[in-house]
C-alpha cells in the first residue's frame, strides 16, 4: 500500500526507542528496527530483528529480510552509537577505542553499504546519519566519540555527493536530549535537558520533511 517504511538501529533505548514508538503511532509509516538487546515492541507489520552492527553480514541479511517484505527504506536513521567513558583519550583501553570505531563508524557503513543500493535503484529515500553536538566542536574526556562523529559528518557530505538527484544523505545533530548515553557524561546535569518522549514530537515531522533539497546538509533537529 501507500505505507513508507523506515529503518531506525539502536531501538532498544535512547532516541530510537522514542523514534520506533513515534513512527509506529503515526499514520503510514511501517518501522523496522534493530538492536543488540532484544526487543518485542514491534508488532506486525512492524518488524524487529536483534543483531549488531558491528557484523556486515547480519547487516546484509537484515537489509535483504526488510527489502522483500517492505521494500526499500523511505527513511534510514543510523541512530545507533556508543560513547567512552569519560577519561582522557590516552586512558582508554585499545579494546574500547575499538568498540567506538566499529559502531559508530563501521556500522553506520554497514548499514548504508546494505541498503542504499535498493535506494539508488528506485531514486527515493534519505539516509540521516545521527552526529552529535560533538560532531562539530569538542569537549575534554569525550574525544573518541568526537572523532566517530566528525567522521560521520565527512562520510555522510562525501555520500550525499555520490547519490543520484532524487536522494539525500544528511548528517542530523540531534540535540542535548536526558538518555542514558548524556547520564554517562553529565550525572545528574542531564535531568535539565528534554526526555526522548518530548524530543520525538517535533523531530519526527522534521524527519518526514527532509527532501533532495536537503542532500548534503549539516542538519540540527529543532
Amino acid at each position: 500500500g501507500m505505507s513508507k517504511v523506515v529503518v531506525i538501529t539502536g531501538v532498544s533505548r535512547g532516541l530510537g526507542r522514542a523514534l520506533a514508538g513515534e513512527f509506529m503511532r503515526r499514520e503510514g509509516w511501517t518501522v523496522a528496527g534493530c538492536s543488540r538487546s532484544a526487543s518485542s515492541e514491534f508488532p506486525p507489520p512492524h518488524y524487529f530483528q536483534s543483531l549488531d552492527v558491528r557484523d556486515a553480514q547480519a547487516v546484509d541479511s537484515f537489509a535483504q529480510a526488510v527489502i522483500s517484505r517492505m521494500g526499500p527504506p523511505d527513511l534510514l536513521l543510523n541512530n545507533a552509537a556508543i560513547i567512552n567513558r569519560s577519561v582522557p583519550l590516552w586512558e582508554l583501553q585499545a579494546e574500547e577505542f575499538g568498540d567506538i570505531i566499529d559502531v559508530n563508524i563501521k556500522g553506520v557503513f554497514h548499514m548504508i553499504r546494505a541498503f542504499a543500493p535498493a535506494m539508488i535503484q528506485r531514486n527515493s529515500g534519505v539516509i540521516v546519519n545521527f552526529s552529535s553536538g560533538w560532531g562539530r566542536s569538542t569537549s575534554p574526556e569525550v574525544a573518541s566519540y568526537c572523532a566517530t562523529k566528525f567522521a560521520i559528518e565527512g562520510l555522510t557530505q562525501a555520500l550525499a555527493q555520490e547519490l543520484p538527484g532524487g536522494m539525500a544523505a544528511v548528517p542530523l545533530n540531534p540535540g542535548i536530549i536526558d538518555t542514558d548515553m548524556l547520564r554517562s557524561c553529565f550525572g545528574g546535569g542531564a535531568e535539565s535537558y528534554p526526555a526522548p518522549e518530548i524530543w520525538v514530537k517535533n523531530v519526527v515531522p522534521f524527519l518526514e520533511a527532509i527532501g533532495p533539497s536537503d542532500n548534503g546538509r549539516s542538519l540540527t533537529a529543532p
